[in-house]
């Protein structure tokens, strides 16, 4: 190993924080066995992990301390080996209150880089979401569903150390699975661990993506004027005040919508939305005071309509919600637009009923985050059950159960 290496774990905020540290920090443990160095690190705070945001990770491999100083030089890495996606969703691209717009999730790695997604999709629904690039990469997958091993519950189902066994198959030169083995068992202690290492870099499912395979799509964009821009005697021109709401049924002025942000919309990596019941609301308030991106309007007849272009689809809305169904969230793929649901119902209430009663029909197992109490455990049963064979095909019942097991204490 004669350069550094470096690697991004792009996670959603909150929910998997202890996971993405895990993965970063086994990794510089692991190259230390070997006599290397490295740092890791997540991004600046100017990022917030918040829930369901997407945020980085990073760790940086080296061969000596010099190499290493080079390397972290800049302010983050501009350019990584292999970029680890520990939910397939943030496949669509990526956005952080730190970027101007959705970022591929490929699109920092190198020629011939790696891209580590965990996922239960195959290779072709991954590449629906994944971006093209004009370079080849390689694409791996660490079967399994997306772990939520957040920051204030860490849920132990081993997507760490699987996904440590995984790099170290693909990229031998900057660290070994014996390196890997042997950083599990001084760090965590857990033989089974290390066992889930070793079966992760036995079982690794990849593919070389050819320049321009993938989702052609332009990702939405902006560039933010310099500061040469500027109007004069201006240094940061804030958000405009909101204000009152007209209802369009009775022409009322009431309620509250505040300015939002012109540029940034965290809609874009969204992958959840909440779909509301009027009908059912009893107006408790809570889905307007817990909302962490004050999403919610507040209409003129008392009602919360969720602005969808400030959503980034966190599910919190739907959890403190206290009446069944009135908020459920519901996968963003059966939506085209980021309309007010509050101006469908009260063009057409019995219209916006069915509308409701077809969409929560497609509530999502789970993206990011839990939505009631017990579903981890729910989910590590569901795993245990099915096998997953070296080539990806599903074994219900056979013998290769004990990876997937591994994770039910």
């Amino acid at each position: 190993m004669d350069r550094s290496y470096a690697v991004e774990i792009v996670y959603r905020g909150i929910f998997q924080k202890t996971l993405a540290k895990h993965i970063s920090r086994g990794l510089v443990l692991a190259a230390a066995k070997e006599g290397k160095t490295g740092i890791s690190f997540g991004r600046y705070g100017d990022s917030p992990e918040r829930n369901g945001i997407p945020a980085k990770n990073f760790a940086i491999i080296a061969p000596d301390e010099e190499t290493l100083e080079e390397s972290m030089s800049q302010y983050e890495p501009k350019r990584v080996d292999v970029t680890v996606s520990v939910d397939d969703t943030l496949c669509k691209g990526v956005e952080s209150w730190a970027w101007y717009g959705l970022q591929p999730i490929n699109r920092l790695l190198n020629p011939g880089g790696k891209l580590v997604v965990t996922s239960m999709l195959g290779f072709d629904d991954l590449f629906k979401m994944i971006h093209t690039k004009d370079v080849p990469y390689e694409l791996a997958i660490v079967r399994g569903i997306p772990s939520f091993s957040g920051l204030w519950v860490y849920k132990d189902d081993h997507t760490d150390v699987r996904i440590l066994g995984t790099i170290a198959r693909l990229v031998p030169e900057m660290l070994s699975l014996k390196a890997v083995e042997a950083a599990i068992l001084e760090e965590w202690k857990d033989e089974l661990k290390m066992l889930s290492a070793r079966k992760a870099y036995e079982r690794v499912e990849s593919v070389v993506v050819p320049p321009g395979e993938g989702n052609a799509e332009t990702p939405y964009e902006f560039t933010l004027p310099g500061w040469k821009e500027m109007p004069e005697g201006v240094t940061i021109q804030s958000i405009q005040m909101g204000g009152a709401i007209v209802d369009p049924e009775t022409g009322t002025l009431g309620g509250y919508r505040p300015a939002v942000n012109p540029y940034f919309k965290k809609f874009s990596t969204r992958t959840m939305r909440p779909v509301v019941d009027f009908d059912t609301c009893i107006k408790c308030t809570l889905c307007w005071l817990q909302c962490p991106d004050s999403c919610f309007d507040v209409t003129p007849d008392g009602l919360y309509d969720a602005r969808m272009e400030s959503c980034c689809g966190c599910g919190v809305c739907e959890a403190v919600c206290p009446v069944d169904n009135c908020v459920v969230m519901v996968n963003e793929a059966e939506f085209t637009d980021n309309a007010s649901q509050w101006e469908m119902w009260k063009a057409d209430k019995a219209g916006y009923k069915a509308w409701v009663a077809e969409k929560i029909q497609h509530r999502p197992e789970r993206s990011h985050g839990f939505r009631l109490r017990g579903l981890y455990q729910e989910q590590i049963k569901a795993m245990a059950a099915v096998g997953i064979t070296k080539s990806g095909e599903e074994k219900v019942g056979g013998e290769d159960t004990t990876e997937a097991s591994a994770g039910g204490s």
